[in-house]
């Protein structure tokens, strides 16, 4: 395979200008590979624009709206699939873990981020590059080798078909260290099913918006990386204070998350109030709960261990293993609170063993578990009104409840095989494709089939739902307490209830703030307060910086990707629930006020005016002009 050195700038003569200052934390550098024409190359990015759109996120955000064409098709060779770091990544700093993977979503036709934790993006630092843009389609399966500065693209015929635990143990092989990281796809991203994910490692997803299809569209298997050179930062000092004060301060939920990972008892809460999505979001009881929480796996012998991400001392990933009715293999890690609601609870399952399996078959195929286990939820309700028929499943029964039907159609979608292929297109197609009225309880937001946390039970998810630019994601929406720590911004006054233009200019803060955490590429866990995100901005960057600046930064990406949304024909029109979220429980009242269509119109008209939008969500040319986007 082709081969070329990532280039470097080469020493500047006597009298020359300097160097470009780059900022602490970053490489300074962006590793561009274009498939189609087997190159490889790096390109140097500045401080101004790192400090305009920090990293993660905000990079994607940036290259797809300047390098994309409007309305390509998603799985084309123009679309770019783009994996980018921040400055904290790759720091021993607790959340320090996780970097964020982007394209234009085969799923919705919108802009598609996911985050993901692990080890691989320490790699990609200390190899480095702050960001790697694939671009164009290979003639044949390769996969990408990049370490200390170069990079290479490789045959991968041997790889292609391998589920990701082969992959990553042959890459390792071949390339003759056990310590590089790898970021694949399994059969489903070779197959393009549309919500195929990307596994860095066998139990870390970036599973939103089908990023693992745009990867298999491509005809990249893999990328390796490893590194062993970080680069400097601005105030070790500081770091270290900042990490020991961290580390040093007890936090219940750092011991709650290091005992049994997410999912817990919590799950039984949402079922007493009928939070708890049940047979596709329809229903909220089921007792059954108490059976496939995750003290119950604990409880029940299936939990063996617990891990963690790169440099955090929270282990907050479950690891399960046993070998009766299945053979569940540890390596492969746990469900956690998603997984265990979309293929559990959402899905009418109560065996934990099946939920267990049907986690490991989705890492091992590359499968994001909260659309697969919503689409095949809504596949289920359907069958059982009569939409879909025996004919139409190959004999599949496809009932709530019946955890064979759920690992007979992992494996079905996985390889696009009879309803799998209908399955593996997401809710919003298989709706227009079944039609009968299904649409009014095809669970989706832009076609991103809805995350776990039920959006009646709280007013923030339920906006943050509708006004996210990828869609129904529960990690970029207000946690539904929403608004916690405001105070710190000085904000004392109550914070309103209900819909009023006071509480929605907190939500668009509030909002502002978790995109911030996808720029920085931080973990929510470890539970930073907004002080010590500022402080730990600038320890690493040497930034004079200020929340005026950052929320600035978190502005001008919202409105790129709004933009990029609109220019691929998305209107105010999207930004809705699903019909049955306006609807009660069939089985039980929500404990809460369910969603007012006509109020929630309203929330989102504050929000639109908050940011600078117009009435339908096009951004203001005054507001574009005052962000400097291009």
């Amino acid at each position: 395979m082709a081969k070329k050195k990532a280039s470097s700038a080469p020493p500047a003569p006597a009298g020359a200008p300097a160097a470009p200052v780059i900022p602490g934390g970053y490489n300074g550098k962006i590793l561009r590979v274009n498939l189609t024409n087997m190159t490889t190359g790096s390109e140097p990015i500045s401080d101004r624009f790192c400090r305009m759109y920090i990293g993660g996120a905000g990079f994607i955000a940036y290259y797809l709206w300047k390098e994309l064409k409007p309305g390509i098709d998603a799985l084309s060779p123009d679309n770019k699939l783009i994996f980018a770091l921040g400055p904290i990544t790759g720091l021993a700093f607790p959340g320090a873990s996780r970097n964020c993977i982007g394209a234009k979503s085969p799923l919705t036709g919108g802009i598609a981020k996911s985050e993901v934790g692990g080890f691989w993006m320490a790699e990609l630092k200390r190899a480095g590059f702050d960001a790697i843009i694939v671009e164009g389609k290979a003639k044949k399966p390769v996969y990408l080798w990049v370490h200390d500065g170069e990079a290479s693209i490789r045959d991968a015929a041997q790889l292609w078909r391998k589920e990701t635990q082969e992959t990553e143990a042959s890459v390792r092989a071949e390339l003759g260290d056990e310590r590089i990281q790898v970021a694949m796809i399994g059969p489903a991203g070779e197959k393009l099913v549309r919500y195929a994910c990307i596994m860095e490692g066998l139990h870390d997803a970036a599973g939103r918006g089908g990023l693992g299809a745009v990867m298999g569209s491509k005809n990249l298997k893999a990328i390796a990386v490893r590194g062993h050179k970080l680069p400097k930062i601005a105030d070790s000092e500081r770091l270290k204070a900042i990490r020991q004060k961290l580390v040093t301060t007890p936090n219940p939920m750092h011991m709650q998350l290091a005992e049994t990972g997410t999912g817990g008892l919590e799950m039984m809460m949402m079922e007493s109030h009928g939070g708890l999505p049940v047979h596709n979001f329809r229903d909220g009881v089921f007792p059954e709960v108490k059976n496939i929480h995750s003290v119950a796996l604990k409880d029940a012998g299936l939990k063996i261990g617990m891990e963690g991400c790169y440099a955090c001392p929270i282990r907050c990933k479950k690891v399960v293993k046993f070998e009766e009715p299945y053979h569940v293999d540890a390596a492969y890690g746990g469900p956690e609170f998603e997984s265990l609601a979309s293929l559990g609870s959402n899905c009418g399952i109560s065996d934990a063993k099946a939920i267990c399996k049907a986690n490991e078959r989705c890492n091992a195929y590359s499968l994001d578990v909260i659309s697969t286990g919503v689409s095949i939820a809504f596949a289920m309700e359907c069958f059982e009104k009569g939409f879909l028929t025996n004919k139409d499943t190959g004999g599949l029964e496809l009932r709530f409840g019946n955890a064979d039907a759920l690992l007979k159609a992992i494996e079905l979608i996985s390889r696009r095989e009879s309803i799998g292929n209908l399955l593996a297109e997401g809710t919003a197609r298989l709706a227009k494709k079944i039609g009968q009225g299904s649409e009014e309880f095809a669970m989706n937001v832009k076609g991103l089939d809805s995350a776990m946390p039920d959006p009646r039970a709280s007013l923030n998810i339920s906006v943050g739902y509708m006004v996210n630019p990828h869609g129904a994601d529960h990690v970029s929406s207000d946690s539904p307490g929403g608004l916690a720590g405001i105070e710190q911004f000085g904000i004392s006054l109550p914070v309103p209830e209900g819909i009023n233009p006071r509480r929605l200019s907190l939500f668009k803060l509030s909002h502002c703030l978790i995109m911030l955490q996808d720029l920085m590429v931080i973990c929510a866990f470890p539970q930073l307060n907004y002080d010590i995100k500022l402080d730990l901005i600038k320890a690493v960057t040497g930034w004079n910086t200020g929340w005026v600046e950052l929320i600035k930064v978190c502005e001008r990406v919202l409105t790129v990707m709004r933009l990029f949304n609109v220019r691929e024909g998305f209107t105010a029109a999207d930004d809705k629930l699903p019909e049955r979220d306006f609807q009660q429980k069939a089985d039980r009242p929500f404990t809460r006020p369910i969603p007012d269509r006509d109020k929630l119109e309203t929330a989102k008209r504050y929000y639109y005016t908050f940011m600078g939008w117009d009435a339908n969500g096009v951004p203001l040319p005054e507001k574009i002009d005052e962000l400097s986007i291009e």
